[in-house]
């Protein structure tokens, strides 16, 4: 059916909800804002679905809601009598619509038999993942669009690990998600006769009590942080999402004393009124952490995106102005910290490995070998680390120690096992305190492990492409990238060709080429002789495509340059095609 036929099939159901329908009358005439919102079904990959929240298959409303609910019922009931028994838990953020969504997919399992743990209040990503275990639930969902603009709104599963599904169980689950036939006749059940039933318990409490109490395990050296608990200045801000009270509570439950709120953006909000962007990768959402931190003297700004997975820092320079850290550098000092404290104390297990993405920096595995400690590169996406350490723990083989990514997401303590920005802003805050016990700041502390280490640079670029059109365009320069590769850049010749959709490394210096063992994935990687790389992913949640880019010289001018050239040798052909 095209786009008219199921804008035609929306409009003639009696029982659509009645501000649903006014939408479509709205736009009627509109074809371009029709076409958009029923062109296709909204994607439900590998970590869920995200979109606009709206009318139409291609938006995020209840009825496509119970269409993903529907499908997960589906893949719990082939899972057997145990899986349905053990049941899902569901948690949200502030965005729009999201209290009612999660409710919408309790009500739509409970039709099916299946019991739901709701949590009665919003908490974060990774108390959602940490429920999972605690509850022995079979999955899990969040209400989220993480760090995307507030008309956005998603839902995403994780498996009986905690972790985001991995490819081969996703594939299952989008398989019945598709199979839905109809969402707009899918059966719901009420909420009053689900929770009669015993088929709806709402959680909070024992949740918050756990996994606070789990945080204090995340400390690497208590008698630091009591040292530094009451000189050591913190501003915080959750950006109005859902970390603030788990955060405050993490703070208290560690030992920091001196923490200091961005009280306009501690109140959810799902306009996100007081932050020109929710995101802690742009530097814009610490405007105001740096005016209550230029007011408080502070040591450290920490900001976290509005579902708590991802968390920004930013500490003084030597001029005393506050300098926004990348994941990257971030990522950096909380490895070579955490290692150091693990010798330092005789437990750095020989076995120990770190986890990092394809597109994070090569200072990761630099400070890792210092220390003689094993990294492995995963595939973007979180849940490529969650499976790794899955699997470390049924082999018992390696040691997981850290795991990150360079889009602002860290795992220390596996008891969660999504990023968490809630773990990971308790252990900036440590760090942070033991360069201040050297009378550094952290910043200081970024440039000492650039003099040891080398001068790690990485970037990105992102291409955004709306509608069908822009669908059509990313996958033309995805292909173009592919099958007509540069030979020399940034006055470098290219060496290694990656291509993980085809599962292959080409040198491209003598044409030889091996197998990359990993799961295919529409990513494309280059590697210069002199160690200098890019790498091409389409998003798997946004109409984008993200452009990485990473460089190491001896100093810090270099690989300024380095990265310049680099960027501007791809963007040029990138711009080409767009």
């Amino acid at each position: 059916m095209n786009w008219r036929g199921q804008f035609e099939r929306w409009k003639s159901f009696d029982s659509l909800r009645q501000d649903l329908r006014e939408e479509l009358i709205k736009h009627e005439n509109d074809e371009m804002y029709l076409e958009d919102s029923f062109y296709k079904n909204l994607e439900f990959g590998t970590g869920g679905m995200r979109g606009e929240i709206g009318a139409g298959t291609n938006r995020m409303n209840i009825y496509t809601i119970r269409k993903a609910a529907q499908g997960l019922a589906e893949y719990m009931k082939a899972a057997g009598e145990k899986a349905l028994s053990r049941g899902v838990v569901i948690a949200h953020d502030n965005r729009r619509s999201s209290d009612e969504f999660a409710l919408e997919a309790a009500c739509t399992l409970g039709a099916n038999g299946i019991k739901t743990y709701l949590f009665k209040e919003l908490r974060p990503t990774p108390q959602l993942s940490f429920a999972v275990r605690h509850l022995h639930t079979h999955t899990g969902i969040m209400i989220t669009a993480s760090h995307n603009p507030p008309e956005y709104n998603g839902f995403k599963v994780y498996g009986e690990d905690g972790a985001q599904m991995v490819p081969e169980d996703a594939d299952r689950l989008i398989e019945m998600v598709n199979a839905v036939e109809n969402e707009l006749t899918i059966q719901t059940a009420k909420k009053e006769e689900l929770i009669n039933q015993g088929l709806l318990e709402y959680v909070l409490d024992e949740i918050d009590e756990s996994y606070g109490n789990a945080l204090t395990s995340v400390t690497a050296d208590k008698e630091l942080v009591a040292s530094v608990a009451d000189d050591l200045s913190i501003v915080f801000t959750p950006l109005h999402g859902a970390a603030q009270k788990p955060m405050m509570d993490g703070f208290k439950r560690v030992g920091f004393k001196n923490v200091h709120s961005v009280l306009e953006q501690a109140v959810p909000d799902t306009e996100f009124s007081a932050v020109t962007s929710p995101n802690p990768e742009e530097h814009r959402a610490f405007d105001r952490a740096i005016l209550l931190g230029d007011k408080r003297d502070a040591d450290l700004l920490i900001a976290t995106d509005p579902d708590g997975d991802r968390v920004g820092v930013a500490a003084k320079n030597s001029e005393g102005q506050f300098t926004v850290l990348t994941g990257n550098q971030t990522g950096a000092l909380m490895l070579d910290y955490l290692l150091g404290k693990k010798k330092e104390t005789n437990n750095l297990p020989e076995n120990g490995i770190v986890l990092k993405t394809i597109v994070t920096s090569e200072m990761g595995r630099r400070i890792a070998g210092e220390f003689g400690i094993e990294t492995l590169d995963v595939l973007t996406g979180f849940k490529f680390i969650g499976e790794k350490i899955r699997q470390f723990e049924a082999s018992k083989e390696r040691t997981y120690l850290f795991g990150y990514e360079e889009s602002y997401g860290y795992l220390i303590e596996p008891f969660a096992r999504d990023k968490d920005a809630i773990q990971s802003a308790l252990l900036a805050a440590e760090v942070a305190g033991y360069y201040k016990k050297r009378g550094m700041t952290l910043y200081d502390g970024l440039l000492e492990l650039y003099s040891r280490y080398g001068y790690y640079l990485e970037d990105l670029e992102s291409f955004v492409f709306k509608g069908k059109s822009g669908a059509e365009t990313m996958s033309q320069m995805m292909e173009a990238f592919r099958k007509q590769p540069l030979k020399e850049q940034a006055g470098q010749k290219v060496k290694w060709m990656e291509d993980y959709l085809e599962g292959t490394r080409v040198n491209v210096l003598d044409g030889s080429s091996e197998a990359i063992e990993f799961p295919s994935s529409n990513v494309i990687k280059v590697v210069l002789e002199d160690g200098s790389w890019y790498c091409l992913r389409p998003s798997g949640t946004e109409p984008k495509i993200k452009c990485y880019f990473g460089v190491r010289k001896d100093s810090l001018e270099e690989s300024k340059t380095q990265l310049e050239k680099l960027k501007d040798s791809v963007l040029q052909k990138v711009n080409e095609m767009s």
